[in-house]
């Protein structure tokens, strides 16, 4: 059996990390090694335990939690961070992405989502709540693919599996289901994932998005549920 994915949790509120932790309990695939309820003790408790992923608010008594979520990821860039927020205005949500978080959860979606985002995120993948996805798939679309130009002469030097793969990615697929539609291993998915982004120059799975929306190759209404 795999070893269970460890988890650290960073919140203010006493009873809304037993919540999330009584959650997470409920799936045999994660454990709670961590919590801290400010950024400071949060960051120690990261390096000391490095988790594969850390629960993280944005509203921190002493720190924000996209600023904990940039230290993190810089320190500790194996592991995942995936916001657990009451706020749900896209500025907030496409300012953690952009400091390198991997999943975004409203609390009031918690219940139901959070396990679900977990697997996501474990698994290479990015995780947004359903209600807000494709507005900030929209929102990120208007700004720029950072060092990247987007153009079919770019997307022309990949082979025509990578081509495949890369709409694929865009549309949100997992590599586990992507490797099972092309019969193909996720190994090799992954390989194929880490050519695509060397050679078009990009750097997260949003560019990706980005890229692939504005050539056209997808449709961004796939982002609703």
């Amino acid at each position: 059996m795999a070893s269970k994915k460890s988890i650290l949790i960073v919140d203010d509120h006493p009873l809304f990390r037993e919540g999330l932790k009584a959650i997470i309990a409920g799936d045999p695939n994660f454990v709670v090694e961590g919590e801290a309820g400010n950024a400071r003790d949060g960051y120690a408790m990261a390096k000391k335990i490095k988790p594969d992923v850390a629960l993280v608010d944005i509203s921190l008594p002493d720190e924000s939690g996209m600023q904990i979520t940039r230290r993190i990821r810089e320190a500790l860039p194996d592991t995942r961070v995936m916001i657990v927020s009451m706020h749900s205005k896209i500025d907030y949500i496409v300012e953690a992405f952009q400091a390198g978080a991997t999943g975004y959860v409203v609390k009031e979606s918690a219940a139901g989502r959070l396990v679900q985002g977990l697997h996501s995120v474990t698994a290479g993948e990015y995780f947004l709540d359903s209600s807000i996805s494709h507005e900030v798939v929209s929102r990120l679309m208007k700004s720029p693919v950072r060092e990247a130009r987007v153009s079919d002469t770019d997307y022309g030097r990949l082979t025509p599996r990578e081509q495949e793969i890369m709409r694929l990615l865009a549309e949100g697929h997992p590599k586990s289901e992507i490797a099972d539609q092309l019969c193909i291993s996720i190994k090799t998915v992954e390989n194929h994932r880490s050519n695509i982004m060397k050679k078009l120059d990009l750097h997260s799975a949003m560019d990706l998005v980005r890229y692939a929306a504005k050539l056209g190759l997808i449709d961004i209404d796939l982002w609703k549920e």
